[in-house]
Order: C-alpha cells, then sequence, then structure tokens
C-alpha cells in the first residue's frame, strides 16, 4: 500500500503522528515561502493573502458541506469555543464527552455560572435532557480515535431543543464531515487538513447560531477596509463577522493544501487511512496488545505502551504518548511499509 500524495511529501522519517499535527505539502509549503520572500521585498503579499482566506474558507465549505458564508475563519478552536460559551446565557447547561479535548471543553468550564456536565463518549446521547443548551462533542476522539455517534446525538439534542457543537479537528480531511448537521462545527487545520499552525474553521447555521461576535476586528466588517477605524458600523452579513484576523501567510499554504484534499477525495484518503489503522490494529493484537476499541478510525491508541514513544523517536518512528497509551496515526502520506517499520521496533 503505498503513499496517495506522489512527491508532495518526502519525510525522512517513519512519521506516523497526523493526529498530533499533519506533514505539509510541497505545494503548500513553496506557496508560503514565495509570499514571505514578496514580503520581504516589499511586494503586495497581503492582497494575496486575503484572496487566500477566501479560497480557503471556500474551500473548506466544498470539504464540509456548507456554503462557503457559514464558515468563519480564525486561528484557535478555543476561540471560537469561547466566543459560542460567551453567547449561552447564565446557568445553561453543557454537556460534552469525560475526557475530550481540552480547547472544545475548558472555555465552558471557566464559564462558572454554566453547568458543564461530561458524561462518557458512548453515553452522550442517551444523557441529552429538557435542561440542555448546548452538546458539545469531538467527531473523533484525540485520546484514542473513538468516533462519536453524532446521528444520535444529533437526534436527541433535537428532541430536547438543544443546539450541538462538533469538533472535527481529527476527522476533517479524513473522515466525511457534514457541517450542515450540526449547528456549528469548528476544526483546526494543521493536523488531517495538513495546513501550518494559525488556521482553523467555525461554521454556524443560517441564521448565524445567536452567537455574539465578542472578538470582532475591523475584518468583520461587511467591508473590511472601510472598517478599520472606531466601532465597525456594519458587521459582516455572512458567518465572516466571527472572523479572527488571519494568520495570512499560513492561509497562503492553507488554500494549496485543502486543494489536494479536494483531488483527493475524503472518500478515497478514508479508506488508505482506515486500511493502514487495521493493518496495525492486526499487527499489534498479535504482538500481544489490546488497542482500545475504535473501529473504522485512523487513530489507533494501545494502553500500556505510552513509555514506547520516546524509545520510538529513537529510531526515527514518530507516534505520540496520550492519555498513557502509544497513539499512532495514519495518513495519506504514509505507507503498509511504515506500519510494519512500526511493529519491528516495538517488537524489538
Amino acid at each position: 500500500m503505498e503513499s496517495l500524495s506522489g512527491a508532495e511529501f518526502a519525510p525522512q522519517t517513519t512519521y506516523l503522528n497526523t493526529a498530533s499535527s499533519g506533514l505539509i505539502p510541497a505545494r503548500s509549503v513553496a506557496a508560503m515561502k514565495a509570499a514571505l520572500d514578496d514580503a520581504a521585498a516589499g511586494g503586495p503579499a497581503a492582497d494575496v493573502a486575503f484572496q487566500a482566506v477566501e479560497e480557503t474558507r471556500a474551500a473548506y465549505a466544498r470539504i464540509v458541506g456548507v456554503p462557503a458564508d457559514r464558515v468563519a475563519t480564525g486561528g484557535s478552536v478555543a476561540v471560537f469555543a469561547g466566543m459560542i460559551a460567551a453567547s449561552l446565557p447564565s446557568g445553561a447547561e453543557v454537556l460534552a464527552a469525560e475526557g475530550d479535548f481540552s480547547s472544545l471543553v475548558n472555555p465552558f468550564a471557566v464559564r462558572r455560572d454554566l453547568k458543564l456536565r461530561t458524561v462518557p463518549l458512548e453515553e452522550i446521547a442517551d444523557e441529552v435532557r429538557p435542561g440542555t443548551a448546548l452538546v458539545a462533542v469531538s467527531a473523533t476522539q484525540s485520546a484514542d480515535g473513538r468516533i462519536a455517534d453524532l446521528e444520535a446525538i444529533r437526534a436527541a439534542a433535537r428532541a430536547h431543543g438543544a443546539r450541538t457543537l462538533v469538533d472535527a479537528s481529527q476527522a476533517a480531511g479524513w473522515l466525511a464531515v457534514n457541517a450542515a448537521e450540526a449547528d456549528y462545527t469548528v476544526s483546526v487545520g494543521f493536523k488531517w487538513l495538513m495546513c501550518p499552525r494559525g488556521v482553523t474553521f467555525l461554521t454556524v447555521p443560517e441564521d448565524l447560531g445567536g452567537l455574539t461576535p465578542v472578538f470582532a476586528g475591523w475584518v468583520a466588517g461587511e467591508r473590511p477596509w472601510d472598517s478599520c477605524y472606531g466601532p465597525v458600523a456594519e458587521l459582516a452579513h455572512s458567518a465572516r463577522r466571527f472572523d479572527e484576523s488571519p494568520s495570512l501567510f499560513s492561509y497562503v499554504a492553507a488554500r494549496h493544501s485543502l486543494a489536494l484534499v479536494e483531488e483527493l477525495g475524503t472518500g478515497a484518503i478514508a479508506a488508505h487511512d482506515r486500511a493502514l489503522a487495521d493493518r496495525f490494529r492486526a499487527g499489534v493484537t498479535a504482538l500481544g496488545h489490546t488497542p482500545v476499541a475504535a473501529p473504522g478510525s485512523a487513530i489507533v491508541s494501545v494502553p500500556g505502551l505510552g513509555d514506547a514513544a520516546p524509545r520510538l523517536a529513537e529510531r526515527d518512528v514518530y507516534v505520540s504518548a496520550r492519555a498513557g497509551n502509544l497513539r499512532a496515526s495514519f495518513h495519506l502520506y504514509n505507507t503498509a511499509a511504515e506500519v510494519d517499520r512500526l511493529l519491528e521496533v516495538l517488537a524489538g
């Protein structure tokens, strides 16, 4: 099983750690370098970069199945989650999964007047109740790769009048994500979408979800260049009112990274990633270890092997240790030979 990506990547190590940070395609690196060189020479790099933000917004919208005017761009899941937290009324209950990623959960925890309730991932749909205002959950768990039953969670939320917030950071780019099926979704770009850090997306409903753009700056104006001084007279009529001022050069690269995802297709990427993950599950099981049950996930977490990560790194095999487990993650630039290399070093 070969890489899907051709000449776009040339890793010098066995890199099986996309769940921490994805590799960046050659086309994206070249575009970012060119933009930086242009900026250093005094060229109009900013004009090109702002156009790149819009092209990236549109590409992400296509990948997750919503119109571009429902996508906001920024740099952090925590900032967007914090904005959603700030928009909830005092006393509102937020339901989340135990052990979910802190950037999703903590913005609700620090608002002491909210009621944050956490339950096991598998019980979320059953635990939604009439007093629940928001269900916040990752599509794929960062710690161990378990995939949430979003259909059941969405149905339960609707039955009780709750909104849903889905963090697709460990899903978008390999797992089919339909952002139209959630009230809000958030996703970083630096993992499975293979962007530089500084690229993050928020999707909102057509009615903008009742959110207050508490960090709105000049880029949130309907006419940004006329919104540079004093209060913004007219906020953007779209999700762009929730934009953070962008990390421009990261977006210059991001549009090319998302283009690669679109060229290959999420379905083909998912099939490739899952096949590699299944190969590792079978191999590590044969070595006498039992992975966390996460069928269909591109992330494999193995209890009891977390302390092997430094030893693997000494052999140029890169995975991560999360929640005491060894976590390996497989993406379009990985091959069967790399999975076998990981198993070989673990066995040795």
